[in-house]
């Protein structure tokens, strides 16, 4: 029988939005990943990792979509249950997709709600900055932790013209710091820093007393996020900002090969994998 070697991390207590901002303060860095279903929920949880993202990346990786923008709140949630019930000590956090938390504050917040009730999650995550303060506090009022977003937010790709680097120039990183400064005093508990230049994002990361956790924003963030496929390369391309730890992609692709080698010449099922 196999056996799991299972870090001194994973064995600790329960991440939760309340010891991410302890992990800033004590100066660890936090360590976050994108998570779809049960399988990887666990063994990233195993692994110790200490934040899951059910981010509404799965529209490109899981649906095939070329933007986040069709991800549905349903399906949010039904990707969110898989996860959680694989997740022992990695605090669960769901994206809100695009349309969720748009219309009103009163309606951003019953849906976070069914996020937590429905899915499960334990805090939300939702994209922008100074013009999403209402959002964000209606929202923690009803005692839901809230992670914000700023910099290149992909929901926002019809309005940016891509998925382009922001903060770049005076007007541009004054805001960014200042959206990151509003999501802090909304009652975020920590922010996503995604596609800004490293150096803003170290002066930002400096500024905040809450956590930073970047994405293609270097390497002076409390913490780090990568979308799994990115990380294990099961995508066709990896983007520059993100490092490829394993070649899975190409493994599985090899794998299917000798299978079907096999059923095709009938060397499978052999004996040993038939029963008697």
């Amino acid at each position: 029988m196999s056996t799991v070697t299972v870090s001194s991390a994973a064995r600790e207590q329960r991440v939760t939005a309340r010891s991410v901002g302890r992990a800033k303060r004590r100066d660890q860095r936090l360590v976050m990943l994108t998570a779809y279903d049960f399988c990887f929920a666990r063994i990233f949880d195993t692994a110790g990792i200490d934040l899951l993202l059910v981010g509404d990346s799965l529209g490109n990786v899981v649906q095939g979509e070329d933007t986040t923008l069709p991800v549905t709140l349903e399906e949010v949630i039904y990707h969110t249950r898989m996860v959680v019930r694989g997740a022992k000590r990695a605090l669960v956090v769901a994206d809100m997709p695009f349309g969720s938390y748009h219309v009103s504050p009163e309606d951003a917040t019953r849906n976070a709600i069914r996020l937590v009730k429905e899915g499960g999650a334990q805090a939300v995550k939702l994209e922008g900055g100074a013009f999403m303060v209402e959002v964000i506090e209606h929202i923690v009022r009803a005692q839901i932790p809230v992670m914000g977003h700023v910099g290149l937010t992909p929901q926002s790709i019809h309005q940016m013209g891509g998925y382009r680097v922001q903060g770049r120039g005076e007007a541009g990183r004054l805001q960014v710091m200042d959206d990151a400064r509003a999501v802090q005093e909304a009652g975020a508990f920590a922010c996503v820093l995604e596609g800004i230049p490293a150096d803003l994002a170290a002066e930002v990361s400096a500024e905040l007393a809450i956590p930073t956790i970047g994405i293609g924003a270097g390497a002076g963030c409390d913490g780090q996020v990568l979308v799994l496929h990115d990380l294990l390369g099961l995508n066709d391309w990896t983007p520059s900002f993100a490092k490829q730890y394993a070649g899975l992609g190409a493994l599985t692709a090899k794998a299917a090969r000798a299978f079907a080698d096999e059923v095709r010449n009938e060397k499978f099922p052999d004996e040993a994998h038939s029963y008697r």
